[in-house]
């Protein structure tokens, strides 16, 4: 009998949160975009829009959570 490695599972709660671009760098939405808009800046709302790219050490704990992304 050959032995195989056991599979990661992926988290789903990262998976659906986050991506990885091509090039390697983990993309996530900006927080604070819900509700409560009123009292924030257009300015403020505006560069919420677009994601973000995570820094190298959150990046490294979303890649744990996404083994095969």
């Amino acid at each position: 009998m050959k032995k195989t490695k056991f599979k990661l599972k992926t988290h789903r709660g990262a998976h659906k949160r986050f991506k990885i671009t091509a090039s390697g760098k983990v993309i996530a939405k900006h927080a604070g975009l819900r509700h409560i808009l009123t009292k924030r800046s257009s300015k403020n709302k505006r560069k919420k829009r677009n994601p973000k790219i995570l820094n190298s050490i959150e990046a490294r704990r979303v890649r744990i959570m996404l083994p095969y992304s």
